[in-house]
């Protein structure tokens, strides 16, 4: 594994990107880079969000743009690094099965407060535990600390107990605060499943009635397994409350810079 960085030598966040002027709930991203700044001391100008979107004109894609229908065609990480200043890197998106995903339960990097359930620049174990899952035949890891699920290796967990509440970890366990669950939350809550932060155990989940997990580049995926042990009933009420709520975002919740200047302006 690559020697650690700073964690406080950068703020990022990945957005969904349209392969031209668009980024999806940029709004609600730029506002979580600008928190988390604040958390990890660096400073992002006044201009940032105008300044990411004058990168976008000219920015080559990575690769072929995603199909799916309820993914982005493509993924940007969009931050500010304390030595380089702004930056915008796109990535291409994986396509994933339509079956409900395998995962395993790995152990999650600790990162001292503030800096945990931060977007910051260590990132690295994350990235080493989506090989890892890989590498053992399975499609994403959920990192867990001291028994308490904290996150996936890239997406948030979300899941539904047999009380109907749809939990997910809490950021003051180290989870991020995700903008992926924040888009769903009310579409899940005006179908009748509230949404709350919980500490989810290995237990609860293996309980649970479903598992989903959430990204801004995977969309809305069903779990059906975590080390080899079935979860409930996959592609349930929460998954079809999620990935509805999830398509109405993804084919309305896109903007460009007037549209950006227009929000923020209200």
């Amino acid at each position: 594994m690559p020697d650690a960085v700073d964690p406080r030598s950068k703020v990022w966040s990945a957005i969904g990107w349209d392969g031209s002027n668009s980024l999806m709930a940029a709004d609600m991203h730029f506002a979580r880079i600008k928190r988390h700044a604040v958390i990890l001391d660096i400073d992002v100008p006044n201009d940032f969000e105008a300044r990411v979107y004058s990168m976008l004109d000219g920015l080559g894609h990575p690769g072929d743009a995603n199909p799916s229908p309820d993914q982005a065609s493509f993924l940007i990480a969009v931050g500010v690094s304390k030595d380089e200043g702004i930056f915008v890197e796109p990535y291409v998106i994986s396509t994933y099965p339509k079956t409900p995903l395998s995962a395993i339960s790995l152990t999650a990097p600790n990162w001292n407060q503030p800096v945990r359930g931060t977007k910051h620049g260590d990132w690295e174990p994350h990235r080493e535990a989506r090989k890892i899952a890989m590498e053992n035949g399975a499609d994403i890891a959920l990192l867990f600390e001291d028994e308490i699920l904290v996150d996936g290796d890239r997406c948030a967990p979300l899941l539904l107990d047999h009380d109907g509440i749809a939990y997910h970890p809490k950021n003051s366990d180290g989870a991020l605060d995700s903008v992926t669950i924040e888009q769903i939350r009310d579409g899940l809550e005006s179908s009748g499943i509230p949404v709350r932060p919980a500490k989810i155990t290995l237990n609860m989940i293996l309980r649970s009635s479903e598992m989903i997990v959430c990204g801004s580049g995977m969309g809305i995926r069903a779990i059906g397994t975590i080390d080899g042990r079935k979860i409930g009933n996959p592609e349930g009420r929460l998954f079809e409350s999620a990935h509805k709520s999830w398509l109405h975002r993804i084919k309305n919740n896109w903007m460009d810079l007037e549209k950006w200047r227009l929000f923020d302006e209200n």
